[in-house]
């Protein structure tokens, strides 16, 4: 028997398995970072209340954080000051804070140094294949496996859109990979990142993560990583380090999401609003980079897809995580259970660090859109499976949208 497995990848030295860290602090996860929930277009709360800020009346900011939330997370002996110094690192179960109007993610200026970026790495490899719970719904055949190509250097001109996703858990410095999609209220000034939910957010047992940042085009050059323990910070992360502010994923993942098999998969899809680590001021993050892809809901089905392309950063051997990489297949289809949304599924070699990345296709205007982002892969590797994107992830992208619109 083999199962299925999320790809993110974990610090090296850590015990880290899979997507979601140690029971003992999951329950209220991993941390402060205004998120939120799934939730429609309509509803501007976005699964909690939506936090003031300083231009609302009795209320002031530090630090971009609101007086209101710092009181009240006082009141649960978290001191935002302490937290930069390094309480951040407590996971007590007890402390820290899973409710979604409670979430920040407060800068911790160069927080993500090289060896930080480099070194969060893979988890160990010792699990089953084939532990897909539930075979009711359509599944083809199993893919032959692709193997993954090497992005063409200097990603900022083949793939300026895609990155890492570095975060923090109870196991250590963990990564996935993410890309910049277009704003609907910000035409050309996206600041929108799309990755996995597995990403930000542990599932049922656990909560938010911390110290969410996105680095578009890491190692843009594609030095070997021999070179890159010689590297500054500015060789690593050209274009910056990009701090999530608002994060949102689906109620489904936090309901439903766990650390075996496909649970929760069909909805593991995430939106992360970003701020530059130096400040708000200057340009937004699609201007940096030069490009974001739009966002299809209404992507066809797998019959009438002759391609798509998903790339990411993946970071089990044979690959150390330093590069980027994609896949092109003709997709399939993966049930996992009858009720839930079929998931597309493709042949493609990577491996652990690759989860979030976007999965491409073409429209009909003959543009690439995102439709899908990796969730879930086998031990060995040979296949990829991604949410297909319907009412919840337009639901959840359009109330991140909304929330940042008039700003």
């Amino acid at each position: 028997m083999r199962s299925i497995r999320p790809l993110f990848a974990a610090r090296r030295g850590g015990p880290a398995r899979r997507r979601t860290p140690v029971a003992a602090s999951l329950a209220l996860g991993a941390a402060l970072a205004l998120t939120a929930t799934a939730c429609g277009p309509e509803d501007d709360n976005a699964g909690g209340e939506s936090s003031p800020t300083a231009s609302d009346p009795g209320h002031s900011e530090h630090d971009g954080i609101p007086a209101d939330i710092r009181d009240r997370l006082k009141e649960r002996g978290i001191d935002l000051d302490s937290w930069k110094n390094g309480d951040w690192k407590n996971w007590d179960r007890d402390k820290w804070l899973r409710e979604a109007k409670d979430f920040i993610n407060p800068i911790i200026d160069g927080l993500w140094d090289p060896d930080r970026m480099r070194d969060a790495n893979p988890p160990e490899k010792d699990v089953d294949e084939n532990d897909i719970s539930g075979d009711q719904g359509v599944t083809d055949p199993t893919p032959s496996p692709v193997k993954a190509e090497a992005a063409t250097a200097p990603y900022h001109g083949s793939a300026a859109e895609a990155g890492k996703l570095l975060f923090d858990s109870p196991k250590g410095s963990m990564v996935c990979s993410a890309t910049v999609v277009k704003d609907p209220a910000h035409p050309g000034k996206s600041n929108l990142v799309w990755t996995a939910g597995h990403c930000v957010h542990a599932g049922k047992e656990g909560g938010w993560y911390r110290n969410i940042a996105f680095v578009p085009s890491y190692n843009n050059d594609a030095k070997p990583t021999s070179e890159l323990e010689r590297a500054t910070r500015e060789e690593i992360a050209p274009y910056g380090v990009w701090w999530g502010d608002w994060v949102q994923t689906s109620d489904q993942w936090i309901e439903q999401g766990g650390p075996v098999g496909g649970e929760g998969a069909p909805y593991d899809f995430a939106v992360i609003h970003v701020t530059p680590e130096k400040g708000k001021e200057g340009k937004s993050l699609e201007e940096t980079v030069g490009s974001a892809v739009p966002v299809d809901f209404d992507a066809p089905a797998v019959p009438k897809i002759a391609s798509l392309k998903a790339k990411g950063y993946p970071a089990a051997p044979p690959y150390d995580g330093q590069k980027l990489f994609s896949c092109a297949d003709k997709p399939g289809r993966l049930s996992l259970a009858e009720a839930q949304p079929t998931m597309y599924r493709i042949g493609c070699t990577m491996t652990g660090g690759s989860s979030g990345g976007g999965w491409l296709a073409t429209g009909s205007d003959g543009k690439p859109a995102l439709v899908s982002n990796t969730s879930i892969g086998p031990v060995t590797s040979g296949w990829l499976a991604g949410p297909r994107l319907g009412k919840e992830a337009k639901g959840v992208y359009e109330a991140v949208s909304k929330k940042y619109a008039g700003r």
